[in-house]
């Protein structure tokens, strides 16, 4: 399964910037599909994730302002980010996980996202 993420830039604050991520290859289901995140120095964090049913998870710095969606025809996952400030600043990382067992996990190669004041 190969991952390719789209979408990261420079944006000043308060500007949006929009995440894609389509998933390719050996993939049978998707069961959940998302958005971590890493800062410098700081642990890789989930941002937001959407399952094939159920709710999304929104990490609570980011309620409100980001927006995740998925289309389960052509694989691919978007994040809509709003209102963005420099504590958005951060790689991101695409991520699914497969409906099989044991479950399988896949991350993209990164996004660089910069906010600047």
């Amino acid at each position: 399964v190969q991952l390719q993420a789209y979408g990261g830039g420079l944006v000043q604050a308060g500007g949006s910037l929009r995440l894609s991520c389509a998933a390719s290859g050996s993939i049978f289901v998707i069961n959940v599909m998302g958005w971590y995140r890493e800062a410098p120095g700081e642990q890789r964090e989930l941002v937001a994730a959407i399952p094939r049913a159920g709710s999304t998870n929104y990490a609570d710095s980011v309620k409100g302002r980001f927006t995740i969606s998925r289309d389960n025809d052509k694989n691919t996952v978007t994040l809509q980010m709003n209102s963005l400030g420099p504590e958005d600043t951060a790689v991101y990382y695409c991520y699914v996980k497969l409906a099989t067992f044991p479950a399988r996990e896949y991350w993209g190669q990164g996004t660089q996202v910069t906010v600047s004041s």
